[in-house]
């Protein structure tokens, strides 16, 4: 095409904005959240009270046979001058995180400022696990789909309780199993300003159906759970290192393993101080894009 034809289309289409007024809806469209239908989130009310009742499902059948109902992911979320750091650790797959480190040495360092300020980028814990919902009064469109739930130590803790009881006369289950199994009576309340899932409870063991066909059915709708470990949602360490000396400023970063320091873990002191471990590096990762950071931010997030 000659530049004389290019220039008398240019000249026709003048004052024209139709194209460029769908270019830019196209573009808010394409930069809105987008949300992930596979998962399922509780609903409370204005108090923040709720209620809903689960099945917790089995491994999904594309995890192999070696897969685990559950798996368990750490990240890390905090602001400092130069932005957000918003990551996965990478202990989540048992490789050293020069977050941790750090967090190890401002632990070490004895002054109690700087025990507060590990204590604020600790990791953050988030188990995932398919569930069948039951019961969402809130949300009944939602009965009878499968789901994938993210959820904390503290509803962890009581599957593991139902797994490993702490009394002789109580019989262990496995809450995943599809017939001897029980369901969940997910109880959340507001308590001191954060919800709280004390009163949630399992019920009595029984199985999701007596139709082996429908079990079956359940279990095919599953959703992968190893996606969330996957190499590609994980930088490399020199990339979180790099990425936290710009959001903190000039900051020492140990990343020598030999001079790292570890303490024990304990319930008040999980800053995620974890002693270096020395595993092949992950192999190089892209930085994530925007979905990636709306996932991240949304294991920040959680309380």
């Amino acid at each position: 095409m000659s530049d004389s034809s290019s220039f008398s289309a240019l000249k026709r289409s003048r004052g024209s904005v139709e194209r460029l007024t769908q270019a830019i809806q196209n573009l808010n469209t394409k930069n809105e959240k987008k949300e992930d239908d596979r998962f399922w989130e509780p609903t409370v009310d204005k108090a923040g009270n709720g209620i809903a009742v689960l099945r917790f499902l089995p491994a999904p059948p594309q995890d192999g046979e070696d897969g685990l109902p559950w798996v368990r992911t750490f990240s890390h979320g905090f602001k400092g001058p130069g932005g957000w750091l918003i990551d996965l650790c990478l202990t989540t797959v048992d490789h050293k995180c020069p977050v941790c480190e750090h967090n190890t040495a401002l632990w070490n360092s004895g002054v109690e400022a700087n025990k507060t300020i590990a204590r604020e980028r600790k990791r953050k814990l988030s188990y995932f696990a398919n569930v069948l919902v039951v019961s969402d009064p809130a949300k009944p469109e939602f009965d009878g789909k499968v789901k994938l739930f993210r959820f904390g130590s503290k509803i962890f803790d009581k599957i593991s309780e139902k797994m490993h009881p702490e009394f002789a006369d109580e019989k262990a289950f496995s809450p995943f199993d599809l017939w001897d199994g029980a369901n969940f009576k997910l109880k959340i309340r507001q308590v001191e300003g954060y919800r709280n899932y004390d009163k949630s409870e399992f019920t009595a063991q029984a199985p999701v159906s007596t139709d082996d066909a429908v079990l079956e059915k359940l279990w095919q709708q599953q959703f992968s759970l190893r996606e969330f470990v996957a190499p590609k949602h994980f930088k490399t360490y020199e990339q979180i290192a790099a990425r936290m000396t710009l959001v903190l400023g000039a900051v020492a970063i140990n990343t020598s393993a030999e001079k790292s320091v570890s303490v024990a873990l304990t319930d008040d002191a999980d800053v995620g101080i974890v002693a270096p471990v020395n595993h092949p590096g992950l192999p190089t990762a892209a930085p994530p894009d925007e979905d990636d950071m709306s996932f991240f931010q949304g294991l920040a997030e959680d309380k």
